[in-house]
């Protein structure tokens, strides 16, 4: 990926990412997770699956999947089942082409964490159906700032007509993000979190497994 538009905001990187997949695959149905927020905007806000969120307002052609919840999901940690209802949204309630999968590890929903290898399965899905995936995730550490990074061949439609942010890659924003990104890297907060989050979830599984539960 070589290709980077600067936006204002998360939601606004949202909506250019599914202009784009739109444009580049040719097609209109987006599919999104149930359980996810991706915006509040007129676009964003139909593949947003929370209804704490969502207006009564026509939302477009949006298939929501079912959430891969490994904890208490209705498949547990089965992946080939949730990405079944993937392609079964496909097959019966698209033409088999869609425009894209939007996804991520959810916030908003309650940070709910992915069925093992989920993506994979469902990226190969969306890929056969000729949709564009876009992992939604934020940067800026609460400054104005979002980007969409792709290649230059999705890019590429985009130059078909004029595309215009008004403080897309603001400096000072922009010296915001690079600052977050040094510090991530000089602090390794990456491995932390993942130490962290490590030690966490074992601790959690540990916890479950003495004391009875419906969750598999």
């Amino acid at each position: 990926m070589q290709v980077v538009y600067f936006v204002n905001s998360g939601i606004e990187a949202n909506e250019l990412a599914m202009l784009m997949a739109r444009l580049y695959s040719g097609n209109l149905g987006m599919i999104a997770l149930r359980n996810a927020y991706h915006g509040g905007t007129s676009n964003t806000i139909g593949l947003t699956a929370l209804n704490t969120w969502k207006y009564p307002i026509p939302q477009g052609e949006i298939h929501h999947v079912v959430n891969p919840d490994p904890y208490s999901g209705i498949f547990g940690s089965n992946t080939a089942l949730y990405a079944k209802d993937v392609q079964d949204h496909i097959d019966f309630g698209s033409s088999g082409k869609v425009a894209g999968f939007i996804g991520a590890i959810q916030g908003v929903g309650g940070a709910v964490e992915l069925a093992p290898g989920y993506l994979k399965h469902v990226y190969d899905i969306v890929g056969k159906a000729d949709g564009v995936c876009i992992a939604d995730e934020g940067i800026g550490n609460d400054f104005p700032l979002g980007a969409v990074v792709t290649t230059p061949e999705i890019a590429g439609v985009m130059a078909l007509k004029i595309q215009f942010n008004t403080f897309g890659g603001n400096l000072v924003y922009s010296v915001g993000g690079l600052t977050v990104l040094r510090v991530i890297d000089k602090q390794k907060r990456q491995a932390h979190c993942a130490d962290v989050g490590s030690h966490l979830i074992g601790r959690l599984r540990a916890l479950r497994e003495r004391h009875d539960s419906n969750y598999s």
